[in-house]
């Protein structure tokens, strides 16, 4: 299939920042699953001082904001061909070797939660693949999605004590429990292509554990699917802070309002 992707991101001051500096995890990369046919990603009222390959292989583009500015915009468009494989991405590559991926971080810190839904989960299933299936239902159902009570420093822990989350916090308590069971876990920042759909009020998120023989496989617990072929990966990591399309620093105490608007289709 082929996607189009239109995504901006605007950000608004009361008064004009005296420095800031943002990280951009928005350039996909081709891989097993996808393609980029073309991909272009822009600022205006600021400048890419530089780009670079972060620990995880996601390509970082560094944006500064120009002087005097009360408005700040990241814009990027590009179409991805991308093939369904039931959400097996593949073998591991790069710099960072797997066992750094059972490594626990601030929001996927496993506590009481995380342990109650791997005891209620169990271990009597037919392989991985199906223990990982479970888990990802379980999840979706622990973690009902509804937006508006979570933020981006929720915890896994606090996402499964509230009852509820948006797929970032279904992601991170997905990645904690698949930790916890000893599988290298990642998060995965993307777009997903809905139906009958195409303006999207912000990019989606899910996970990926490594399964021995097939290497990192997908699992969204927001839809309870592995990723097909509506799914583009952009950015991965052990939590949403190693992938986040956009963070950053910014001096000063003007007050900020963000605006996104994302239009995904094929």
């Amino acid at each position: 299939m082929r996607l189009a992707i239109d995504h901006r991101t605007e950000y608004r001051y009361e008064q004009s920042p005296p420095y800031a500096l943002q990280e951009l995890r928005l350039t996909p990369l081709s891989d097993s699953v996808q393609r980029v046919l073309a991909w272009r990603l822009t600022v205006d009222g600021g400048r890419i001082e530089a780009e670079f390959t972060d620990q995880h292989g996601n390509r970082v583009s560094l944006a500064s904001f120009d002087a005097g500015i009360h408005k700040f915009c990241v814009h990027c468009e590009g179409e991805v061909e991308t093939e369904s494989r039931a959400g097996v991405v593949g073998p591991h590559r790069g710099p960072a070797p797997l066992w750094y991926f059972t490594r626990s971080t601030a929001l996927t810190k496993a506590g009481p939660q995380v342990r109650k839904l791997v005891r209620t989960l169990g271990s009597d299933f037919d392989g991985d693949i199906a223990r990982l299936h479970a888990l990802m239902d379980l999840v979706a159902d622990l973690v009902g999605y509804e937006s508006g009570h979570t933020h981006s420093g929720t915890t896994a822990e606090e996402a499964l004590e509230a009852g509820h989350g948006v797929c970032q916090d279904q992601a991170h308590a997905f990645i904690s429990a698949a930790r916890l069971m000893g599988f290298p876990a990642r998060y995965v920042s993307g777009y997903l292509m809905m139906e009958e759909r195409v303006e999207q009020e912000g990019s989606h998120a899910w996970a990926e554990a490594y399964v021995d023989g097939l290497g990192w496989v997908g699992f969204d617990a927001a839809n309870r699917m592995s990723p097909d072929d509506r799914y583009l990966r952009v950015a991965t990591g052990l939590d949403y802070k190693e992938a986040a399309p956009i963070s950053g620093m910014r001096l000063g105490d003007s007050g900020e309002a963000m605006f996104v608007s994302l239009q995904v289709q094929q």
